[in-house]
Order: structure tokens, then sequence, then C-alpha cells
């Protein structure tokens, strides 16, 4: 560390300023100003409070997150807004200053919030206004490197996906010029909802795995080891429990997931989920679930959801669906390669989800050192390496 950097509490450096409360009559989409709430921006409006770019910090609800304003806006009462002496801080800096303080770790109570005291009282080490500037410089060309490198990988992890879904599109077309189709109702021995009631009071902290939505896309059935009910629970509500070869289909929220119920889930249960138990002899619950996954089947499943905030499935129009209908014996092939396929995606999608993380701790890294004085030039090589 320079000797020109001073320990200072944050709260010399900046105050943090409430946000005021914004009647929904003075908001409006297409307003001029962007009006932030704890996590961003929120609305917008043709009315502002400042006219100076600040930093957004959470104040409840998302607490410590933070946000770089536009030059004028409104913060929400759910905020802080941060002030300083224009001649002695650098507003980026201050704000990758704050990045680094990580003012999550503050937020306390039921409904998350923050102290601003609390903050004030964290200590920080700051040079002087034209390191400042020196260092937003280096940090700004470093980070502009590091978010293209993430954008590529972010393109290449959706390509994979995409590359996959139009495989799968091929193959069920094939599929479908070949083979007869028949509905989804006269195929399965049960078609019904999980359970469908309040949660608030049935989860233990051992005992049945009880499945959720989140745990269930893109053909894959991931239980967290989260949620679990009594045995009770699990007898009394027997028409939801599981079986090796169920197909789970999520009903509301990101419709149209679905996975195969695995040995490791018999006898289980979930929750607000569409459980098919297929013919065996007709249809095989890892056919259906790549079924389901195909570009084709997500169009359908939007052409028959209803709700227009939350998107949910009925039962009666999913035991409407047309399926096609190979041989079981073709349908095991057809798994077989598609599970193949399935698999090389999953790869790549990994190798780039390890590639992306990479870049996160990179940029980490490059402020640590940023804010410890050795960062004397952008760190380009890193980000070549990291990005390869």
């Amino acid at each position: 560390m320079t000797a020109d950097w001073e320990e200072k509490n944050l709260g010399e450096v900046l105050a943090l300023e409430y946000g005021k409360p914004l009647p929904p009559n003075e908001r409006s989409a297409t307003g001029k100003y962007a009006v932030y709430g704890a996590n961003g921006v929120k609305d917008r409006s043709d009315k502002f409070y400042s006219d100076r770019r600040s930093i957004i910090v959470g104040r409840k609800g998302s607490a410590g997150e933070i946000t770089l304003t536009e030059e004028r806006f409104w913060p929400l009462d759910v905020t802080y807004f941060v002030t300083f002496d224009e001649t002695k801080y650098d507003l980026q800096f201050l704000y990758y200053l704050l990045s680094l303080q990580d003012l999550t770790k503050l937020a306390k109570g039921v409904k998350p919030g923050i102290n601003r005291n609390e903050v004030y009282s964290k200590m920080v080490r700051v040079p002087a206004l034209s390191e400042q500037q020196r260092i937003v410089a280096i940090l700004g060309e470093a980070f502009a490197g590091l978010a293209l490198a993430s954008a590529n990988a972010e393109k290449n992890l959706k390509n994979a996906r995409e590359l996959f879904e139009s495989q799968l599109s091929r193959v069920f077309r094939k599929i479908a010029r070949k083979s007869g189709s028949q509905r989804l109702a006269e195929i399965v021995t049960r078609l019904t909802n999980g359970y469908v009631g309040p949660t608030r009071n049935i989860y233990l902290e051992k005992g049945v795995p009880y499945l959720l939505a989140r745990h269930v896309r893109d053909n894959q059935l991931e239980f967290d080891g989260k949620t679990f009910v009594s045995d009770e629970f699990n007898e009394k509500n027997s028409k939801s429990k599981l079986k090796t070869g169920d197909v789970l289909l999520v009903q509301s929220g990101h419709i149209g997931h679905s996975a195969v119920v695995g040995p490791n889930h018999e006898g289980h249960n979930c929750h607000a989920m569409i459980v098919i138990t297929p013919v065996l002899d007709k249809l095989t619950g890892d056919f259906l679930s790549f079924y389901f996954g195909s570009p084709e089947m997500k169009s359908k499943f939007e052409e028959i959801r209803s709700g227009s905030t939350v998107p949910h499935l009925t039962c009666g129009l999913v035991r409407e669906l047309m399926i096609p209908l190979p041989t079981v014996d073709e349908q095991r092939k057809i798994v077989t390669a598609l599970k193949e396929l399935e698999q090389s995606s999953t790869r790549l999608a990994s190798a780039t989800n390890e590639k992306i993380m990479r870049l996160g701790q990179l940029k980490q890294s490059i402020l640590q050192k940023a804010f410890s004085g050795e960062l004397t030039s952008p760190p380009s090589q890193a980000i070549k390496e990291a990005a390869e």
C-alpha cells in the first residue's frame, strides 16, 4: 500500500441519504427518469428527486445491493443514495469501493434491512483523487475486457442449449412423420397434481424428500436436500407419491420443464407439479420427458398455458396433448441417442459455466489488487487466460 492512501471510516468518505416514496400515479413506464428500488430500476417517472449521478444502496429487502444511477433519478424509500464531496472523491471509485464491502452481510431482520451507521463504521483505505481516477481508468479497461469475455461465454452457453434443442426438434419431426400419435390421457395410468395446499407448516429438517418445481429443469431432477415432510403427510397425500419412471412436469412458473423420477426418489412426494405415470408397454418416461423439452412442445405449452403474470398448466389440457408414439423398443433407441447428445451438451455447458465463474473470481481479484495499491496496469494476460 502506497503512503498516500489514508485509512478512514466510510462515514468520513460518504453519506447515505434516505430515499423517498413515490406514489403510483406519479410513475410511468415511459417516464424520463429512472425510479430505483433496493436492487435496481423499479419503474420510471417524469419526476426526479436528485439531478446528480449517485449510488443506490438497498436499505430494505435486497439490503446492501448497490447500483449506479442515471444522471437524474428518484430513490424509493427502501433505498439509501450516496452523497459525497466531489472535490475529494470519484463516483466510480466509490462504487468499486462499496462493491468490495459486501454490504449484504450487514442485513438483519425478517425483512432484511441495513443500518447506515454500521456501514459508516467500516474501515476503508482511500487515495488522493488523482490516484482514484487512475485506478478507475485501469479498472474500466480491465472490466470492459471481462465483460466482453463473459458475454462471449454466455453466448456459447446459449448456443449449446439451442444446438441440443434443434437436434431434439429434428429427431421428433422425423418421428412424427413415421409414427402415429395418441392423446396423452390414453397412454398413462396417472396424470395428477402434486400437493397444492399451504406449505408453511409441513416442512421438517429430516423426513421424506419433497420435490419442488425448482428441482426440475431441462430434463434434470436435482433435489437440494432442503425440503422434507413427515411420513404421515406422505401417506395422506398418496395420490402424488412418486414411482420410478414417473415424469414430473412443472406446472407453474417455468412451465414445461420436466424430468424422470429415478429410483432414489421412489415413494417420495412433490408440490404443485403434474405427476405422470406412463403405461409401460406403450410409453417410457424418458421418451416423454425428452419430447416435453422439444421446441414444438414448448410452443404448445405456451399456447395452452393460463395466467397473465405467472404461467400455469392444467391437468385437463395436458391430458389432451398429442404424443408421437413409436414402439417402446424404438423409444429406447431414440432415448439412448438423445442422452448421448445431452451429455455432450451438458459437458460444454459445464465448461462454459466454469469459465464464467473464473471470470467472476478474476473481477474480484482485480478489485482487491486495485484497492491494495498493487494494480499498475490492466491485467490483460490474466483476462485472456481466464477467457480461454
